[in-house]
């Protein structure tokens, strides 16, 4: 219960930014555009929301008067980074039920939206802040077909604010063949069923999902269906192109034969996982498929794999020509987004493109791309200013952020946490 009324406080005293009523212009910074371009000593100017501009401060001629200036020597601007996949704001307690808001019973939700349940008040956005994370995928989860996503900004009075796509992609978990490790004696219900069987069995479960996309796009495709159904109804911007397909799968005949699933019904896949992609990137890349790479702090799934594939697999998709994203399971975890892409540019990947695969590339998939992901005139004015490089955990000190121009609070529950027991022990030691 003291938990709970802490957080209850801490969030008590975060209010969304008021919009933006002035002018303003950061100067001296290094800024990383985000679509591999550095300006190591730039000038950003943005007004009402947008970036009217982006340069070279030592070339720039421009009047400053009446507009706010925000000196950056030797700082660094980043777009700001978007957390994809993740149940932020449909948990918040995982030892309490009742704030568990991310997963529906039964096997295809096609209908479930995951926005709707989405909740502003929780205290773990602002933890996202902090670190640059300043946009998310909000994402259900459970089932064959889990429902739709949709993509907010971080810092909003309710929903509806938070809103920047609504229900962008549906998202579904590829069955598969559950790993047979011999024997009918112990290894419970699985060691007591044969290798033929459990294939028949995710055959099914193909074929089960091969009906429902038919009746589905047979169904869109009526203009008057003399019987509602809202779980066919809800799979009808899959087909028009409106939203994407993000299928969970990590084998690479899996992979295959989910792209191979997507195309024969029209829709547009994105896989997600794709622990053996890097097997197959020129199948990848010939069908222009973009892939969720999560986890990459991880151990390898196979025994036979290098031990510091988790950290590769991103590099050598990208180096290929493969659309590459990051991505962290859970919702506290997100905040560690940033450090991610360092490390895969530790193991393989140009810098640049590292930052790409948590703004631009985030924002591609996401449909996003002419708002967001980069700092480019025209564009939301949603970008973080970092004292040190932002991708490495020892260096990354966000100083400002901005959504959409507005100069959100950077406080959160743990940075109060720290506040209260630093001033506790400090007045024990005088």
């Amino acid at each position: 219960m003291a938990g709970f009324g802490l957080s209850t406080f801490a969030q008590a005293n975060i209010s969304p930014a008021k919009p933006q009523d002035k002018k303003t212009i950061i100067m001296g910074a290094k800024i990383h555009v985000g679509n591999g371009t550095v300006i190591e000593n730039g000038y950003l100017i943005f007004d009402k929301g947008k970036i009217l501009g982006v340069g070279d401060a030592t070339v720039a001629k421009f009047d400053l008067t009446g507009s706010t200036v925000i000196t950056a020597n030797g700082k660094h601007v980043y777009p700001g980074f978007i957390a994809p996949i993740t149940n932020l704001g449909l948990t918040e307690y995982e030892s309490v039920k009742a704030t568990l808001d991310f997963s529906e019973i039964g096997t295809y939700n096609p209908h479930i939206r995951a926005l709707v349940a989405y909740n502003t008040d929780s205290k773990v956005p602002a933890t996202l802040r902090s670190n640059g994370v300043l946009m998310a995928q909000i994402t259900p989860q459970g089932g064959v077909i889990s429902g739709s996503s949709s993509v907010v900004q971080l810092d909003a009075w309710n929903w509806e604010d938070a809103a920047l796509r609504k229900d962008d992609a549906q998202h579904m978990t590829w069955p598969v063949v559950p790993r047979f490790r011999g024997g009918f004696g112990g290894g419970g219900r699985m060691g007591m069923t044969s290798p033929d069987a459990l294939k028949e069995r995710t055959q099914a479960q193909i074929n089960e999902l091969d009906q429902l996309f038919t009746e589905a796009k047979a169904y869109t495709e009526t203009d008057k269906p003399t019987v509602t159904n809202a779980r066919l109804a809800a799979m009808k911007h899959m087909f028009d192109g409106q939203e994407k397909l993000f299928i969970t799968v990590d084998g690479q005949k899996d992979i295959i034969a989910a792209v191979n699933f997507a195309k024969k019904h029209g829709v547009t896949p994105v896989i997600v996982g794709g622990d053996e992609a890097y097997l197959i990137t020129a199948f990848l890349k010939d069908n222009n498929i973009s892939v969720v790479v999560k986890q990459p702090h991880a151990l390898p799934n196979n025994l036979d794999d290098d031990v510091n594939m988790p950290y590769k697999n991103a590099g050598i998709l990208a180096n290929a020509g493969v659309n590459v994203v990051l991505s962290i399971d859970g919702y506290w975890q997100q905040r560690n987004l940033p450090f991610m892409a360092g490390t895969v540019a530790a193991w393989g990947l140009d810098k640049e493109k590292a930052l790409q695969t948590i703004t631009l590339n985030t924002a591609k998939i996401l449909g996003l791309d002419k708002t967001v992901g980069s700092l480019e005139t025209g564009k939301d004015a949603t970008f973080l200013i970092s004292a040190g490089d932002a991708l490495d955990m020892k260096s990354n000190t966000v100083e400002k952020a901005f959504i959409q121009g507005r100069d959100i609070n950077l406080d959160n529950l743990h940075k109060q946490l720290d506040r209260k027991f630093s001033e506790k022990y400090n007045a024990e030691k005088k």
